[in-house]
C-alpha cells in the first residue's frame, strides 16, 4: 500500500540539533563498521548527518527523508554536498537498484507502525555484509506525554528488539542500553510532570555536563537499563 505524505509535528528536534556530545556518543557505538555507501533514515534537521559528513569516511550518503517539512530544510543544509544523495519518500518505496554498506536509523525506529515490514526493508537496501544501524527508544514503562508528543509509537525491551531484528533475516551483533541517567529525566518529564517538549536550556546542560562522563562510563559498563538501545546487526 502507498504510503501517503505527512509532516512531522514533535517538536524535539530543535532542541536535540545542538547536542553535540549526546550525537558523538551515539556515533561511537558505529564508527568502525560504516563501509564507503551509507543511507540515513529519516535524518531529521541532519545533526547525525553532519557528524557522519564531518567525520565517518563515506564516499556516499543517501538520506531519506518522508516529511514534508523537514526535507527542505535537508535541501538547504545539504544540497550540492560532494558524495550526498537526497530522496524524498519512504524506504519501502526506493528502487531495488540502491543498495548500500550500512543503513542508519536515528530516533526513528519508535516512530514506525510497520516496524517488521520497516526491517525487512533495510534487509533489501544492504548488501551482504552490510550493517544496520538501530537507535530505538527503550522501556515501554517510560511511555508518557513526551512519547504521544513526538509521535512515538512504541518502546523496546532488549530481547523484544533481538528478536524483531532476528527475524528479519539480520544477525545481531551486538546490542546494549544507552543513557541510564536519562531513564529518570524522561520519566520524570514525559510521566510526573506529563512535559509535551523539551527544554533548550535543560538539553544543552544534560549534553554539556552529563553526556561526556556518563559515555565514559557506559563505555566500560553496559548498563542494566536505560533510555534508549542501541542495535547493531548484520546481513
Amino acid at each position: 500500500m502507498e504510503k501517503t505524505s505527512f509532516s512531522y509535528l514533535g517538536l524535539e528536534l530543535g532542541p536535540l540539533a545542538m547536542a553535540t556530545n549526546y550525537y558523538r556518543w551515539i556515533f561511537s557505538h558505529l564508527r568502525d563498521d560504516l563501509g564507503k555507501c551509507v543511507m540515513e533514515v529519516g535524518p531529521g534537521y541532519g545533526a547525525f548527518t553532519q557528524l557522519l559528513l564531518n567525520e565517518a569516511k563515506v564516499e556516499e550518503l543517501i538520506l531519506v527523508e518522508p516529511a514534508d517539512n523537514l526535507f527542505p530544510l535537508l535541501q538547504s543544509r545539504f544540497s550540492g554536498k560532494k558524495g550526498v544523495r537526497l530522496i524524498r519518500g519512504y524506504l519501502e518505496g526506493l528502487p531495488d537498484s540502491i543498495l548500500v554498506d550500512s543503513l542508519i536509523a536515528i530516533n526513528v525506529f519508535g516512530l514506525i507502525e510497520e516496524d517488521e515490514a520497516f526491517l525487512k526493508s533495510a534487509y533489501a537496501k544492504l548488501r551482504l555484509g552490510g550493517y544496520l544501524f538501530l537507535f530505538a527508544p527503550a522501556l515501554p514503562f517510560l511511555t508518557g506525554t513526551l512519547d504521544a508528543a513526538f509521535g512515538m509509537v512504541r518502546r523496546y525491551t532488549k530481547s523484544e528488539l533481538v528478536s524483531k531484528i532476528e527475524t528479519a533475516g539480520f544477525h545481531v551483533e551486538r546490542i546494549r542500553y544507552f543513557n541510564f541517567i536519562g531513564v529518570a529525566g524522561w520519566f520524570i518529564a514525559g510521566k510526573l510532570l506529563k512535559r509535551k517538549t523539551l527544554d533548550s536550556f535543560d538539553v544543552g546542560f544534560y549534553d554539556r555536563w552529563v553526556v561526556p562522563w556518563l559515555s565514559r562510563l557506559e563505555r566500560v559498563w553496559g548498563p542494566p537499563i536505560g533510555q534508549s538501545l542501541v542495535a547493531v546487526a548484520r546481513k
